[in-house]
């Protein structure tokens, strides 16, 4: 292990434990970094009411437009980091006009949007998918991340835990949302976008957005299929949490864990908790049915929630500048 943190609510026991790598038989040959502020080329900084904290990555961005060319005294920033319509292949499209490394930004990109700066998931996502043979029109889509990265680089996510909120996890899907592209020609323009945020407390710590890996019949069943998607994630969460409740205790909760699910397609809900197949569902296969006992015995619980509050949104499609701002806050906090 090159790097690791180590977390009490009692300083000695932060010190004995150290002392026992130090001085115990394997004597761990390592260097203690005293009080944690930064890690990994993350910033981490403590709120002025200390009820929270904050976690960037500015160093990150500057590498960033500084590998894909940007003057950041003559760019001008982006309000959003991706606009429609979706990207396509664009075969026959106008070639590039830079000659930066298109894998090593969507590379640099990924691992920015994994750690601090979920905002920009699906636009980074829809270009890494281009990084065989990138056109003109996917190094604009870099670009416009870039723009907007400027504009927000001190930015990241702002955690200030909530007592009275649990595990949850917000879930929504693009259905076909790449169909209108131009590229009727790829059964991928075809594929459904998963986008879900797994939080606990009211803070961020888990996000995905990506391409479904079969192609759905309705609306219904990109969201059944995006809820299972997220499921997988949820329930080893689950069980985490239980191991670390007794010694790491957020709110008072019953010791059987449990999660909200927050879908805003309702016949999805219905074919989750319905106990039977019906003749429009049968075709959904088995594996996507895999949390439907958790869900019958109330581990799982999903509730409706309107479109325009569905914080997941931001990661299926693009997504109008108000909006993305009023979602964005609302798990990020600014």
């Amino acid at each position: 292990m090159d790097d690791c943190i180590i977390l009490s609510q009692d300083r000695n026991s932060i010190d004995l434990f150290i002392k026992s790598l130090e001085h115990g038989p394997e004597k761990f040959d390592f260097t203690d970094e005293g009080s944690m502020d930064k890690y990994l080329g993350v910033d981490i900084e403590r709120l002025p009411d200390g009820k929270g904290f904050t976690m960037a990555q500015p160093y990150l961005i500057e590498r960033i437009l500084e590998a894909a060319q940007i003057d950041t005294r003559m760019t001008n920033t982006r309000s959003t980091p991706v606009v429609g319509p979706l990207l396509s292949r664009d075969s026959d499209g106008p070639e590039r006009q830079y000659d930066w490394n298109y894998r090593t930004l969507t590379g640099m990109l990924g691992y920015l949007q994994q750690t601090t700066r979920p905002d920009i998931s699906m636009a980074t996502h829809q270009c890494a998918k281009f990084n065989a043979y990138p056109k003109l029109c996917h190094e604009k889509a870099i670009k416009r991340i870039c723009r907007y990265s400027l504009g927000t680089k001190d930015k990241g996510i702002i955690f200030r835990p909530d007592p009275t909120k649990g595990l949850e996890c917000h879930v929504d899907a693009d259905f076909a949302g790449g169909w209108s592209s131009g590229d009727t020609t790829n059964p991928e323009s075809v594929l459904s976008r998963t986008g879900f945020i797994i939080s606990y407390a009211g803070c961020p710590i888990f996000w995905k957005s990506k391409l479904q890996s079969e192609i759905s019949l309705s609306t219904t069943e990109a969201e059944y299929i995006a809820l299972s998607m997220s499921m997988r994630e949820v329930l080893p969460f689950l069980n985490l949490m239980k191991e670390i409740s007794d010694f790491l205790p957020v709110s008072a909760s019953p010791p059987k864990m449990i999660c909200t699910a927050w879908e805003d397609n309702r016949s999805c809900i219905k074919v989750a908790e319905s106990p039977k197949f019906t003749p429009r569902t049968k075709h959904i296969a088995l594996k996507y049915h895999h949390f439907r006992q958790f869900v019958h015995n109330k581990t799982i619980v999903i509730n409706p929630i309107d479109t325009k509050e569905q914080i997941a949104d931001i990661f299926t499609k693009p997504v109008e500048e108000k909006q993305f701002e009023y979602l964005r806050r609302k798990f990020m906090g600014w």
